[in-house]
């Protein structure tokens, strides 16, 4: 069995098995590692209860409990993840080990320490997040075919800004995007309309998790 620094610890709000319900991994059996704590407070925010508490365990920990779910997929998620040091550490212990790594972060902190072999979700904050000026913008130079964009939309002015970075960074070019449409703020029907209307090559997320089990913990 590998063994792991014993001084190598994270604060943890949850490790739980569910479906992916977003990005291009949609649908697979999953292990959701949820770190505790994130600097940002966007207005859809739906996992504030990640922001406190959870529990300290050591990275040999956390690594014994993802493997009893014997899955291949791995997400790291928050939060904000990358708020805790250990988290580099993290994700380059869980390659190791063989597992195919995502990381969902907020893209208002650095990257480019971010094991190359995980598949970066990064979301672009939008105008109506809250949080667009938190944005670093540097992480689009640290993109790969293997990372995805995600932009969640509150409203038109949000859809129209997207379409503004996506063009100006040629992000189509560097990996997948997805758009999002903001639960209780944006129909997912009107924003599939704009996307085949302005013939957008990107993908429309729906959040499947929520679709079947709606705002639960732990799912």
């Amino acid at each position: 069995m590998t063994t792991f620094n014993a001084s190598t610890s994270l604060r943890i709000s949850e490790i739980f098995y569910s479906l992916q319900g977003e990005s291009t991994r949609v649908g697979l059996p999953s292990v959701f590692i949820r770190l505790t704590g994130c600097p940002l407070r966007c207005t859809y925010c739906d996992t504030a209860y990640a922001f406190t508490g959870g529990t300290t365990q050591t990275l040999q920990e956390i690594m014994e409990e993802t493997a009893a779910y014997s899955t291949p997929y791995i997400c790291v998620t928050g939060g904000e993840p990358l708020a805790q040091k250990g988290c580099i550490t993290l994700l380059q212990s869980l390659c190791d080990a063989g597992y195919s790594v995502s990381l969902e972060t907020s893209g208002a902190l650095d990257v480019s320490a971010v094991d190359s072999r995980v598949s970066k979700i990064l979301d672009v904050k939008t105008p109506a997040s809250g949080e667009m000026t938190k944005n670093l913008w540097s992480n689009l130079s640290h993109l790969n075919s293997l990372d995805e964009v995600k932009f969640v939309l509150c409203d038109e002015p949000d859809y129209i800004w997207a379409k503004q970075i996506l063009a100006e960074h040629r992000l189509n070019q560097k990996c997948t995007v997805l758009l999002s449409p903001a639960q209780g703020q944006l129909e997912a029907r009107e924003l599939a309309e704009w996307i085949l209307r302005d013939k957008l090559k990107v993908r429309l997320q729906l959040q499947l998790h929520k679709l079947l089990w709606g705002n639960q913990q732990g799912k």
